[in-house]
């Protein structure tokens, strides 16, 4: 039975993944995933590859993970809820902002200056923390209940105390759709 296979046997190795320094802007962040994430055909990106980005420390350490949802909402910071939200996005205090200041108004900026404004954010500042990590030897079943029990779909990959690579939710789905189709 295939879930009785290794972690190890899936993994997207650490070299074939997008990584980024945690003081890195937000827009070499974006950058590198798209590079992993595009298989251009006929002139457009088509959905091929990685959906997040793994954030290392100064010293290589994972510290961090960065989505698609986490860009876009650091990028277009209105989308990320209420009135609070919005602001502490922004990174402004509610205070400030009933001061009622025209230069905070984000609504005003076009679509592309909002992008702009917000990519140099730096990547620390707005990662997700990593919410489980597997070892290598573990079996895919193991993985699995993690990444559910967690909410997540992609887990980092030891072997002991080395980052080696990623187990992706995809991966795992492809596996399963092999069995159907077998």
């Amino acid at each position: 039975m295939p879930l009785t296979r290794k972690v190890a046997d899936l993994i997207v190795p650490i070299n074939d993944y997008a990584l980024v320094s945690e003081d890195s802007p937000l827009s070499e962040a974006i950058l590198a995933l798209r590079k992993l994430y595009c298989q251009v055909e006929i002139g457009k990106c088509t959905e091929a590859g990685h959906r997040n980005i793994l954030v290392l420390d100064s010293k290589g350490r994972l510290v961090g993970i960065l989505d698609f949802r986490t860009i876009l909402r650091t990028l277009i910071p209105e989308i990320a809820g209420g009135l609070t939200a919005r602001l502490e996005a922004l990174g402004v205090s509610v205070a400030f902002a009933q001061a009622d200041s025209a230069e905070l108004d984000e609504s005003r900026l076009s679509f592309r200056a909002r992008v702009i404004k917000n990519a140099d954010t730096k990547v620390g500042h707005v990662m997700l923390q990593v919410k489980g990590v597997i070892q290598a030897e573990d079996d895919l079943l193991k993985a699995l209940k993690l990444m559910y029990a967690n909410k997540i779909t992609v887990l980092p990959v030891y072997d002991k105390e080395e980052l080696i690579g990623v187990l992706r939710e995809s991966d795992l789905f492809l596996m399963v759709a092999d069995i159907i189709t077998e």
